[in-house]
């Protein structure tokens, strides 16, 4: 039996699962991250890959202290931390999922169109409902809690043109003090009445949200743009003035998805070069600029990218699924883009960022290459750290880092039990791994630490 999400969040008392704040705590399992970028296509090159069995993780006041092997000698004042032992499974940082939509867990699984009949179909009726705060503030509630029941501890999330539906993603994280880069979405035509705003007000709901939660805790705004096509041009000005006024937030918006997305902003927009263009001229593509899937870009895009240091979230399921194309990560790094992972729900079929890496080998493998777990990981971990800048609070299991963990059952069920033990006596850490990442799923996960608090337990859950 599965728990429900946990009821609303407003103060340490009503954590998720009963689980109270504690000072001290000490993981005992096998400790695996990353130092530098992996190879992509050479399983046994460890260059960067950090392998720690059978180590100790010191945790106190929602940071990493030390990272030590067992048999060292607990530093003075830890013999009465709390222990969790977890020997002989798997210690990695959080994951950062650095696109997905909060209230599109609503209509996840939805069946049979191509991203824009979706958006119409599917999410602009979903998104609506978020006008209403109680649906924001539950929303986000099961929102939040499903990231953590999937191992992700870090998000850049889409709520709605709502500015509720970002306030109540800014509230429950900040409860938690986990990090979240949301912003109101900017969206002012192509979409039903109800999920349309105006320049002026669109902007003062910005400023205010700037003022109220950027660098509040671990909160970050992101201005939020749709996509082009939900944009005028006014409306795309501003949000660009907004990112010069305010240099130190994110941006985050939707870019070449689909082909017939590429030809809708072209006839709307026929004085620019190409769609990233569209942003590019209005000043919105800088090194903290997000951009979902980017799946139909050409090589003077990729130089644009590479060169105002911005990222394209791969949202390999959601690709798959909406059937928008291939991204061809290969020939992005070529070009020196940045590439982190995303899960890309509703449009993505799950939260799981092991389901996205597998999904992500198997695009890759469709065009002739094969990407390896070290590089799919890291891309999630270390790898969105830096592109966010954040690489000072997470993305290791690092002394001074924030402690965003997760801890993993290696295998789950008999068939994935059996691959795990003939991987174990091959000797090969990338074989044991990649079969985690490929087999694996939510089912493997068995705790989520946010800043050091147990906010998910398999044993709580079950």
């Amino acid at each position: 039996m599965t728990a429900a999400y946990p009821m609303p969040i407003h103060s340490p008392e009503a954590l998720p699962y009963g689980v109270q704040p504690v000072g001290r705590l000490v993981l005992f399992g096998d400790v695996l991250d990353f130092t530098a970028d992996p190879s992509f296509s050479h399983p046994r090159d460890q260059q960067g890959v950090r392998w720690r069995p059978d180590h100790a993780v010191l945790i106190e006041h929602g940071r990493i202290v030390a990272v030590q092997a067992r048999n060292v000698a607990m530093p003075t004042g830890w013999l009465d931390a709390k222990v969790q032992d977890h020997t002989g499974r798997l210690i990695m940082p959080g994951f950062i999922d650095t696109h997905v939509h909060c209230p599109q867990l609503d209509v996840i699984a939805s069946f049979g169109t191509e991203l824009l009949d979706w958006l119409h179909t599917y999410t602009f009726p979903a998104e609506r409902r978020y006008a209403d705060p109680e649906v924001s503030r539950m929303g986000a509630q099961r929102f939040v809690a499903a990231l953590w029941a999937h191992g992700t501890t870090s998000a850049v999330v889409f709520p709605t043109v709502h500015k509720v539906s970002a306030e109540a993603l800014f509230e429950v994280a900040h409860a938690h003090d986990m990090r979240m880069i949301t912003g109101k979405v900017l969206m002012n035509r192509h979409a039903p009445d109800g999920l349309l705003d105006d320049v002026a007000q669109a902007e003062r709901d910005c400023v205010d949200l700037i003022d109220h939660w950027h660098g509040q805790g671990r909160q970050a705004f992101a201005v939020t743009v749709r996509f082009a096509v939900t944009s005028t041009r006014d409306q795309l000005t501003m949000a660009g003035q907004l990112c010069r006024t305010y240099a130190d937030t994110y941006m985050q918006t939707h870019v070449a998805e689909s082909r017939d997305e590429v030809r809708l902003v072209a006839d709307l927009f026929p004085d620019a070069r190409s769609y990233l263009d569209v942003y590019d001229r209005e000043g919105l593509i800088g090194p903290r600029s997000i951009l979902a899937h980017g799946i139909w870009l050409d090589e003077r895009d990729r130089a644009v990218l590479r060169d105002h240091g911005a990222q394209i979230a791969h949202s390999p399921s959601s690709n798959l699924f909406l059937g928008s194309g291939l991204f061809d990560w290969v020939q992005a790094q070529r070009d020196g883009v940045n590439v982190s992972l995303a899960s890309d729900v509703g449009g993505g079929t799950g939260l799981s960022m092991l389901h996205n890496m597998s999904d992500a080998y198997k695009i890759q493998a469709l065009q002739g290459n094969r990407l390896t777990a070290w590089k799919a990981l890291f891309t999630a971990t270390l790898g969105a750290a830096q592109h966010l800048g954040l690489a000072q609070e997470i993305g290791q299991v690092e002394p001074g880092l924030m402690a965003d963990l997760t801890v993993w059952d290696w295998a789950h069920g008999p068939l994935a039990c059996h691959r795990d033990s003939l991987a174990v006596a091959s000797g090969d850490l990338h074989e044991r791994v990649f079969c985690w990442m490929t087999l694996g799923d939510d089912r493997n996960l068995r705790a989520t630490l946010v800043a050091g608090q147990v906010v998910f337990s398999a044993c709580e859950a079950a």
